[in-house]
């Protein structure tokens, strides 16, 4: 019991005759003013006095020597890179174990002195958890205390006969429908529960393995190119993670140590089942607007396309066919280049039009599916904004890869003035002997590429500055949905409503003994100078980085 076999007894409290305690034994008088007891102990030089508030279990408060990890809802089975190939792991494997052995070499250049820990400091971790049990010690002890030598009762008057029959004939009633309870009904609701549960579990692991579906090993998943289906996932795992959290925390009372281990499982269940909560009320609130609003929702979308990925395209690539901010392009070049993407974005936008009857249906369905949480909306708007802006990707991609290309060219060829070459074998730049026809060759060639780059490159700085855009209006929907499923809420509440839940380490602090001198007279009565510490709960300070967990 505590960390031992057997308990033991300390000492007295308020004892009527001290002096026939044991030698060895602790006496302790209380009264109201020193608020502290006196101790005394006739072997003991000098006593340090260690006062604790003591936690409360029922309350989910606890002492910890280190800080709770907030790492909410992480778990390796479930939540762990399952997106990588098994090359790649190796691959990581060694270079981690190439930065350990790096590491180690480096320590051992320098010397390191450690002290070793004594017997208190290796007690130390046993008496935190003393300290966390002596609740529930103290209520095993109360509830146990009556059956240490009961005195005989008196016997009942026939007034107390007739009470005592109709409570027990209430008890056997309670008694007979409660075992009719529990042997008939509840197996069966039990089992259909399981049933039920084992096949929602079926369910989501098929809906998982589609989800994570690659084609090849360096092929990307369904959840990798599209938020809706990374929001499915999600409430997959935490679906299928639930019942494992529940049974973990019913199993807290069966010893004694899962009192502080099931502590984080405890944050961790009831955040994401408040995460969750709160993404239905919210978008229980937004679906009903997008629902009673779809066509005016739909038509603001449309508007919106069409004058930022059609009509501002068009104007923007129009203006560098000619002279943008006075500079002297190629003309042929920027025509050539202008008409090709002018071209592609008219018949994406006919390709728009075609879909913008349907764009109210479409609406009314991510409404709808707002019932489901507010993430479910907000990663389907991701997905159609990706969808409907594809083809400016495309142009970013096109023009990125020329600009690319011109470049790789024009370093090439700046080599071959120089008389070097790149070795792709050796990856490193030999010298290299070249004719006249071909420092020739590379010289017009040179001339005519670096002549052009600048109007490859104000089309690929266009282009890039409208796939920023994107991305920025990406990145909002990305952080909405974060905090809607990894948000700390439960942890901040528990911060703001009992800090003692969230303990950050212990402190000792040593109190103003003024109150609590004794004088001579005390002193030859045998009390032995006591010193006054404080064990105090360090508060849990919530950092970001914890928070970014």
């Amino acid at each position: 019991m505590c960390g031992h076999s057997s308990m033991h007894v300390l000492g007295l409290s308020n004892a009527i005759d001290a002096a026939a305690a044991d030698p060895s034994w602790f006496c302790a008088t209380t009264n109201s003013d020193p608020r502290e007891p006196k101790i005394t102990c006739a072997k003991a030089v000098s006593v340090q006095l260690i006062l604790y508030g003591r936690p409360q279990p029922q309350g989910m408060q606890y002492v910890s020597l280190n800080p709770i990890a907030l790492a909410l809802g992480h778990d390796g089975s479930l939540l762990g890179d399952t997106t990588v190939s098994e090359g790649e792991q190796e691959t990581r494997e060694r270079q981690k174990k190439e930065e350990k052995r790096k590491l180690v070499e480096k320590l051992k250049q320098h010397t390191i002195f450690k002290r070793v820990p004594s017997a208190r400091d290796r007690a130390l971790p046993k008496i935190i958890n003393q300290i966390n049990w002596s609740w529930e010690l103290e209520k095993t002890l109360h509830k146990n205390v009556g059956r240490l030598g009961s005195r005989p009762r008196r016997s009942l008057s026939v007034s107390e006969r007739v009470v005592e029959t109709a409570s027990t004939m209430r008890n056997y009633v309670i008694l007979q429908l409660w075992t009719w309870f529990t042997l008939y009904l509840f197996p069966t609701i039990r089992k259909t529960f399981v049933l039920v549960l084992m096949g929602h579990r079926v369910v989501a692991e098929m809906l998982l393995l589609l989800l994570e579906f690659r084609a090849k090993p360096g092929y990307a998943a369904l959840k990798d190119i599209s938020a809706t289906a990374q929001q499915v996932e999600i409430r997959l795992q935490q679906f299928c993670y639930w019942p494992m959290q529940y049974m973990t925390l019913r199993q807290r009372k069966n010893n004694w140590a899962s009192v502080t281990t099931s502590h984080p499982d405890y944050i961790r269940f009831y955040n994401s089942l408040w995460l969750v909560a709160n993404d239905v009320i919210i978008g229980i609130a937004l679906g009903s607007y997008i629902i009673e609003n779809a066509d005016w929702v739909a038509e603001q979308i449309g508007d919106l396309l069409q004058t930022y990925t059609v009509d501002a395209l068009q104007s923007s690539i129009s203006w560098l066919m000619g002279w943008p901010a006075g500079l002297k392009l190629n003309g042929e070049l920027a025509a050539f280049l202008g008409d090709l993407f002018l071209w592609v974005i008219d018949y994406w936008s006919s390709c728009i039009e075609t879909l913008t009857p349907a764009l109210p249906q479409m609406v009314w369905f991510i409404g709808f599916s707002s019932f489901a949480g507010a993430s479910m909306p907000i990663a389907m708007f991701s997905d159609m904004l990706s969808t409907l802006t594809i083809h400016i990707y495309s142009f970013y991609l096109a023009s990125g890869r020329i600009y690319h290309w011109q470049l790789t060219i024009l370093q090439s060829l700046f080599h071959l003035f120089r008389g070097k070459k790149h070795n792709v074998l050796r990856n490193r730049i030999d010298s290299c002997d070249y004719d006249l026809d071909q420092l020739l060759v590379g010289t017009i060639l040179f001339t005519l590429l670096f002549f052009l780059l600048p109007t490859v490159a104000v089309f690929y700085l266009n282009f890039a500055i409208a796939r920023m855009a994107i991305i920025s209006l990406k990145a909002g929907f990305d952080t909405l949905l974060s905090c809607l499923n990894h948000f700390p809420l439960f942890a901040l509440m528990l911060r703001i409503k009992d800090p003692r839940r969230l303990p950050g380490g212990i402190r000792f602090e040593l109190r103003d003994s003024h109150d609590y001198r004794h004088d001579k007279a005390n002193n030859a009565d045998g009390l032995p100078p006591t010193s006054v510490i404080y064990l105090k709960v360090c508060s849990f300070r919530l950092l970001v980085c914890n928070l970014a967990r």
